[in-house]
């Protein structure tokens, strides 16, 4: 009953969220073929989360997408000829029919492939509703709501009253003596069947005078090299006889590869003319495929509202609908952002975009690409994490270590220490390296893991930038801010010789930032000596990081650093609490810090779908709109400031009257829905902030190492000299991940991605 009560409260929330929708402004024009709006499709409901076409996955496709939302069904047909909703002819693939009859398995004949599982069709209805379970059938997807939900009938399916029902057959079942025609005239009796397809032609073609006009029959198009056993061709090749397939359907049903085609290098093609000439025939185009936790193509930079954009605003075509796996997104993508690039422009109030290294998620960071691409995606501050060479040359990189971000390991290898009070790990370093050496390197994309590249075209593209390079760009480009970000300041000083304080104050009087107030200034360290220096410019903003994670904010240590600090920035968890991929709860950081005229800063936003909570629905607007709708924050580090801006500009997020809404999720509510014997173990909550963590011992005095006679790095007089620092739990391990399932989103969470 609990979880009921919850299911219904996060039903409500998620309804709140097309409550507007119900017709589209009369000013936007489409390019589809009847002038209105796509369609969206969920396939199987909202299966992207809940195992396919569960009431779960049903009810919240239709409570968290646009009103006219279609429910798509996968007819299979059971032993006794009733109907069940299931795209995998094996019911294995998504039930967990092989635990309750293991010795069911049978081999049949598929379009001319043998296929082992079990099958529909050796069971009645009976047998399936109460003894199986579903199962998601995408193991990178939850497993959590698996053996929870029995199967769907096509009844059930109709059941929850979407706007719009279709009905997908496959030719499997006409050899098995189980008549489909037979099956979907009974069925049109008693429910409202809205589009009827089928890749096979002679089923169509059966059903063109049994249908009302109320019903469209579409053909689907499967591979381009796989065969259409009526009429024994390649899909591929019935599809340039679009006049043909006029003669039995209203519209075509087709993968979204026939559309827009990915090249080799996982970029996309040039467009096909296949919506053009289908609409030329009067045939609707639908386009399949479409799921948020499946790569498409580098040109999307793991946005997928980017990807739908791409078949319905393209400014030559769009197709009339979309089948997808999130129907969420799909309508957030067609209601806020298509048709509305420039709708809404900034209001005053809203939470900062502030860059990390730059658009580093589309070139390498700290570059002069990321910074212009930052720049033109409508960043409102561009950062430079400052690094110094072994000359006394300040430049901007994320790291000291040049490992990660530069192509010093093929040339340096030789030159790579270990300096324990930088990280555990050995490195190649910055400050040990001339400017000259260093300018011989190229800049390097980082990847958050081995599988998740970004950009790879651009890989090794842009050039580094300096300190002085980066403060005259701003100013040139009339940014609204900058961000400098120092670290390592008492390391440098104490055992290099290098007073990167002094750099950056000189370098930031010399460009005169520090005699105007037009652009805003952020000094941002995890030391509060660091911060101290620069109080005696008042309109420099100074910002506390805290790399540790934190649950609580408790006003005796809050206090303390407003002796310091304009500002905190803070890890995502340390806001919203995420354990085993779910978000648990919210924290009351914000409000606490703000309760004190601090602002607090999120960091680090990324698209891609491996660090999102499932709660996010693999969706990095959900999580943006979490982070400022929700908890308020004063603004937002990401590694992809378009996809900020875009949420922002959104009239679903800056209108009186949105025709859809983009909603903070409910911390803990998806979670909620698992019985509890199925939960994850509960994790410790985050320790609270204390007054120790905040304050940090005055920088030492900068050495005279002209002689380079200071100690190895690696030595224990090194180790044992460097004072204690309040972020001593910062990452320090190297962790190698692999993409199996669930568990390298527990791992990433667990690592603060």
């Amino acid at each position: 009953m609990i979880r009921c009560l919850l299911f219904i409260s996060l039903l409500i929330h998620s309804t709140l969220g097309q409550k507007s929708a119900g017709t589209p402004s009369p000013s936007q024009k489409w390019l589809t073929l009847n002038g209105k709006r796509p369609l969206v499709v969920a396939r199987g409901g909202f299966s992207g989360l809940f195992p396919e076409s569960s009431s779960y996955a049903n009810q919240l496709a239709l409570s968290s997408s646009l009103p006219d939302t279609v429910l798509f069904c996968n007819l299979q047909l059971t032993k006794d000829g009733a109907g069940i909703c299931l795209t995998d002819i094996r019911l294995d693939n998504s039930t967990n029919i092989a635990l309750i009859w293991p010795k069911g398995k049978k081999t049949y004949d598929v379009n001319g492939n043998k296929v082992r599982g079990w099958f529909a069709l050796d069971y009645t209805i009976d047998q399936l509703f109460n003894n199986i379970s579903l199962t998601q059938g995408t193991l990178s997807r939850p497993g959590l709501f698996d053996f929870q939900s029995p199967i769907s009938a096509v009844e059930d399916v109709v059941g929850v009253k979407p706007a719009q029902f279709w009905l997908n057959y496959d030719s499997f079942y006409t050899q098995h003596k189980l008549s489909p025609a037979s099956y979907v005239q009974k069925a049109m009796r008693a429910m409202r069947i809205n589009y009827l397809s089928s890749a096979e032609i002679g089923f169509l073609k059966t059903m063109n005078g049994k249908v009302t006009a109320k019903t469209k029959l579409i053909f689907q198009a499967l591979g381009a090299d796989e065969i259409e056993p009526t009429t024994n061709k390649k899909y591929s090749e019935l599809l340039q006889d679009l006049a043909s397939i006029k003669a039995f359907a209203t519209g075509i049903l087709v993968p979204k590869e026939y559309i827009w085609p990915v090249q080799a290098d996982q970029y996309l093609g040039a467009p096909s003319t296949l919506v053009s000439d289908a609409h030329k025939q009067g045939l609707e185009v639908y386009a399949s495929g479409f799921a948020n936790d499946f790569f498409a193509s580098y040109n999307y930079s793991y946005d997928p509202t980017s990807e739908y954009l791409q078949f319905v605003d393209n400014s030559k075509f769009s197709v009339d609908g979309v089948l997808t796996d999130f129907s969420p997104t799909a309508s957030e993508a067609i209601a806020c952002f298509a048709n509305s690039k420039a709708v809404s422009k900034p209001v005053k109030g809203q939470a900062l975009i502030i860059t990390k290294n730059g658009a580093s998620g589309i070139y390498p960071g700290c570059t002069d690409l990321a910074y212009r691409q930052a720049m033109d995606d409508g960043a409102d501050i561009i950062d430079c994490s400052v690094q110094m060479s072994k000359d006394g040359v300040a430049f901007c990189l994320d790291s000291a270590d040049l490992m990660a971000d530069t192509t010093a390991l093929t040339s340096f290898m030789s030159r790579s220490n270990t300096v324990p009070e930088i990280q555990a790990e050995s490195g190649i370093f910055s400050f040990d390296l001339t400017w000259s050496e260093i300018q011989t390197l190229k800049p390097q994309m980082a990847n958050i893991l081995p599988d998740f590249h970004r950009n790879p075209a651009y890989k090794n593209a842009g050039k580094f930038t300096r300190l002085a390079e980066f403060l005259d760009l701003a100013k040139t480009n009339a940014v609204s801010g900058v961000l400098i970000n120092i670290q390592n300041a008492a390391y440098l000083a104490s055992k290099k010789g290098l007073d990167i304080v002094g750099v950056v104050t000189t370098a930031l009087s010399n460009a005169t930032f520090d005699k105007q107030s037009t652009q805003q200034v952020l000094i941002q360290s995890d030391d509060t000596s660091v911060l101290s220096k620069f109080v005696s410019v008042p309109t420099y903003k100074r910002v506390l990081l805290f790399e540790d994670k934190i649950g609580d904010a408790p006003e005796q240590p809050v206090q303390e650093i407003k002796k310091y600090a304009d500002a905190v920035a803070v890890t995502r968890t340390a806001i919203t609490e995420v354990s085993g991929s779910f978000t648990r709860r919210s924290t009351n950081i914000v409000a606490e810090f703000q309760k004190a005229n601090v602002s607090v800063y999120v960091y680090v936003l990324r698209n891609e779908y491996i660090t999102l909570a499932f709660d996010y629905f693999s969706d990095p607007m959900l999580e943006i709109a979490t982070f400022i709708g929700g908890a308020r924050v004063d603004g937002v580090v990401t590694e992809y400031p378009g996809t900020a801006r875009k949420y922002l500009r959104s009239p679903c997020t800056n209108s009186d009257k949105p025709e859809y809404n983009i909603l903070p999720v409910q911390p803990g509510a998806l979670i909620s829905l698992v019985p509890p014997e199925g939960q994850p173990p509960a994790t410790a909550p985050l320790p609270p902030l204390k007054l120790g963590d905040v304050v940090d011992p005055p920088l030492p005095p900068v050495v005279n190492n002209t002689a380079d006679t200071a100690a190895a790095p690696n030595s224990p007089t090194v180790a044992e000299a460097q004072a204690p620092h309040s972020s001593a739990l910062a990452n320090a391990a190297n962790v190698c991940l692999s993409l199996v399932a669930i568990m390298v989103l527990s791992l990433l969470f667990s690592m603060e991605y």
